[in-house]
């Protein structure tokens, strides 16, 4: 062995004779560490799948939706009697509409007086056709006529009846336009706020139907209507619980931990639409939930304002959550539907 190969085998360091770097044992430790630390996390940390959704503050009930002024007769405006943001009880005026023709009216009423004459002339008609009946078979019995007077006898009572009836008709139609004419005046019918007004002053014409305003009624019954995705929709049943988020309200959420999230407000799923609108979506009515937090009032989650909802579906661990979300799967299938337990009367 030459003194090159003796130098060679003298600077060879044997495995058992290797000292790793306490820094790198230290690197290792952690690198190793963090991941069992995550795959227990992952594995053991319970996770609340949820359906979310979007929406605003809305009402089941149609009394306690927006409503609209309309027009009940085609005219004139002749005087607003309100305001927006004007307060109104049921029966106050809102509106009076004036008739392009003046004189309307008094035509009408010559009309409803001229068919009152007609029908009670046809009325009279009609009691002297059935006396001349009577009379007419009284002498067929006797002899003294033939059947077919007694049947041209029968026939003219039939077209006498059907004049009346038709005077009669005549009387209801003039008198159902004599009555919309007449009623000019558009009242609030029920309490409740004016929102907005659409039409101009005095002079503006406006037609028959024409929707002049909005108003909000009172002491509304408030829900909340959402949007959740066609994938969602098949899990989402009467009686399951939700998050809610009301704009404007200060909110820390935690998706997967409800009970941890601060400034929502509970919610039961009233009724879920069973056909998707024309983007394959649904919609999800939600009533508070009695036993929860109470909502904000009124000033402060009014008819109309966005809504942000989680509607609570199964407990999974967190581990298949992030795997199911990568893969866009659905969420888990409950194994008990809360429909079984919860009524879906309103």
């Amino acid at each position: 062995m030459n003194s090159a190969e003796k130098r060679f085998l003298y600077n060879v360091t044997s495995l058992s004779t290797l000292v790793i770097p306490k820094l790198h044992r230290v690197v290792c430790g952690l690198i190793v560490f963090m991941v069992l630390a995550a795959g227990l996390i992952l594995y053991f940390t319970p996770w609340i799948q949820t359906a979310y959704g979007t929406g605003a503050v809305d009402s089941l009930d149609p009394k306690d939706r927006i409503q609209a002024i309309s027009a009940l007769v085609g005219g004139q405006i002749k005087t607003w009697h309100v305001r927006e943001g004007m307060q109104v009880k049921a029966g106050d005026p809102i509106v009076t509409l004036i008739d392009v023709d003046a004189e309307r009216l008094d035509k009408l009423q010559s009309q409803l007086n001229a068919a009152n004459q007609r029908h009670q002339a046809n009325e009279i008609a009609v009691a002297n056709a059935q006396n001349n009946l009577a009379r007419q078979m009284s002498l067929q019995a006797q002899g003294l006529v033939s059947r077919k007077d007694v049947e041209q006898a029968q026939i003219k009572l039939q077209e006498l009846k059907a004049k009346a009836a038709s005077s009669l008709s005549d009387i209801n139609e003039v008198s159902m336009s004599l009555s919309r004419q007449a009623t000019q005046t558009k009242v609030a019918p029920v309490d409740g706020t004016i929102v907005r007004l659409f039409s101009g002053g005095v002079s503006t014409y406006v037609s028959a139907g024409q929707v002049l305003g909005q108003f909000i009624p009172a002491n509304a019954q408030r829900s909340v209507r959402i949007t959740i995705s066609g994938l969602d929709a098949p899990l989402v049943k009467p009686g399951a619980k939700a998050r809610l988020q009301f704009e404007g309200w200060p909110v820390f959420q935690f998706s997967g931990w409800p009970g941890s999230a601060i400034g929502t407000f509970g919610g039961e799923v009233v009724y879920v639409e069973p056909m998707a609108n024309a983007s394959g979506t649904f919609q999800v009515w939600i009533k508070e939930d009695e036993n929860d937090v109470p909502w904000p009032q009124e000033s402060s989650a009014r008819l109309g304002s966005r809504v942000k909802a989680w509607i609570l579906l199964e407990e999974v661990k967190l581990g298949y959550e992030l795997w199911r979300q990568l893969n866009n799967f659905p969420p888990q299938q409950t194994s008990e539907t809360p429909s079984d337990k919860a009524s879906t009367t309103w």
